[in-house]
């Protein structure tokens, strides 16, 4: 059945959501204040780089079921409110900005028409649903007829489109009696291909919705710094952290997803979602039972001084008159976004101290250059490693793993190489005369012929 639904919010959560509820075959109106990006989805051009968005967004809008605007009285009339907009950190401490989605409902709230359903999709404080639940009683017209429903958000930049439209389950956080089965008959109603094809589905309360992403996040990112420990004592020990993972990996209590060691993770979501989610339990009084992520996240941050140490050592202890290639400026391969990047991060103290630094990157370039304007970039990644005394691999980009190291090692005063993301092949690079150093491995040295 086909529902009309609304999407407050079209940045990466929401531009995605409201282009694959039209493609579910759902009438959709997308909202947001942000007059030039509206205008740009309208025209069907993503405002960000995701595999699969454009021609979803062309397939939407060419089948008349899609719509964007700014004036929320046009999505007065939906069935369904989808709430999709940020929660950054709050600049300068650890809990989340709740302004976007508090500002998003309160004026959602004036334009609620008869019965219908707010679902929040936005990555927030526990406890933020219950809150939100009772403003929008007290201030929307007929306020004993809106309900409210948690259905967080799973995606991986990179495979949001399928993470969206073929989901590894859904969570409805739902008000209990019967205001709460008629959310979840709303949403079952939205998500009915979805469910068609076998996704299951979790259905519980407004809490436990609302700890599901982050405490998913933070698994992920102990994971990923677990491995990342393991990897300083595999330095330390002169084992090889690649070989190490690959073992434990075998283990399917363990499993080898996430055990990539490596400069660590960055982008929107794990580091700032860790933090706040400590700051919420400091503010429950829980704040003891997750003094671990605290160690995560230094773990993860460590990884990225390590990286400019093993770069200074190569540069033979001093970055003075030398020049250092970056591979990358996402934070992950298959996206545009540097939001907390480790590649730029390292890019950046190189810099600091006196490197000459040239950084490439095959889709983020424009991004890198607005939040980095000192460093300088490269069209390419053999522009970017003209004259350079060591590389960098930053962002496992295919393309990275696909160069000719004897190509390479043409333009470059020195070939030496460090893989801060352990996925370049050894023995490529090291036949063609590079040395090659990787974060947990024994250094590789140049072939002898």
């Amino acid at each position: 059945m086909s529902l009309r639904l609304s999407v407050i919010g079209t940045g990466y959560l929401g531009a995605v959501h409201a282009a694959a509820m039209a493609e579910l075959g759902h009438t959709v109106v997308a909202l947001d204040v942000d007059e030039t990006k509206i205008a740009e989805l309208a025209a069907g051009r993503a405002p960000f780089y995701e595999p699969g968005l454009p021609e979803l967004l062309t397939s939407a809008l060419a089948s008349g079921r899609l719509t964007f605007t700014t004036d929320y009285a046009l999505a007065s009339d939906a069935d369904v409110h989808f709430v999709c907009v940020g929660t950054p950190q709050r600049p300068g401490e650890n809990a989340a900005d709740m302004r976007y989605v508090d500002s998003s409902f309160e004026e959602l709230a004036r334009h609620l028409q008869g019965p219908t359903l707010v679902v929040g999709k936005s990555t927030v404080p526990v406890g933020t649903a219950s809150r939100l639940e009772q403003m929008l009683r007290s201030k929307a017209p007929g306020g004993d007829q809106v309900s409210l429903a948690w259905n967080p958000e799973f995606l991986r930049e990179g495979f949001a489109v399928k993470d969206t439209l073929h989901p590894d389950r859904l969570v409805y956080g739902v008000h209990p009696g019967e205001r709460g089965a008629r959310a979840k008959a709303l949403l079952d109603q939205v998500y009915a291909a979805t469910i068609a094809d076998g996704t299951p589905v979790v259905v519980t309360d407004y809490a436990t919705a609302e700890l599901v992403k982050v405490s998913a996040n933070s698994f992920l990112a102990t994971k990923i710094s677990f491995i990342n420990a393991m990897s300083e004592v595999c330095e330390a020990a002169g084992a090889d952290v690649v070989a190490l993972a690959e073992a434990i990996g075998h283990d399917d209590r363990i499993g080898a997803k996430f055990l990539g060691a490596g400069i660590g993770f960055g982008g929107g979501c794990l580091p700032k979602d860790i933090r706040a989610f400590m700051a919420r339990a400091g503010e429950l009084g829980a704040d003891q039972a997750l003094t671990f992520l605290r160690e995560v996240d230094a773990i993860n941050m460590r990884r990225r001084s390590r990286m400019v140490d093993l770069a200074r050592e190569q540069c033979d202890d001093s970055f003075i008159g030398k020049r250092v290639a970056v591979l990358g400026a996402a934070f992950k391969p298959d996206s545009d976004d540097v939001r907390d990047s480790p590649a730029l991060s390292v890019a950046a103290q190189v810099r600091l101290q006196g490197a000459h630094v040239t950084v490439h990157d095959p889709q983020a370039i424009a991004n890198a250059r607005r939040r980095w304007p000192d460093l300088d970039y490269a069209d390419s990644a053999l522009e970017a490693m003209q004259g350079a005394h060591v590389v960098l691999h930053l962002t496992e980009w295919q393309e990275y793993r696909d160069l000719d190291p004897a190509v390479a090692g043409q333009v470059v005063a020195t070939r030496r190489i460090i893989d801060g993301r352990n996925k370049l092949d050894v023995h490529r690079w090291t036949d063609a005369g590079w040395t090659l150093r990787a974060l947990g491995r024994p250094t590789a040295v140049a072939h002898q012929a």
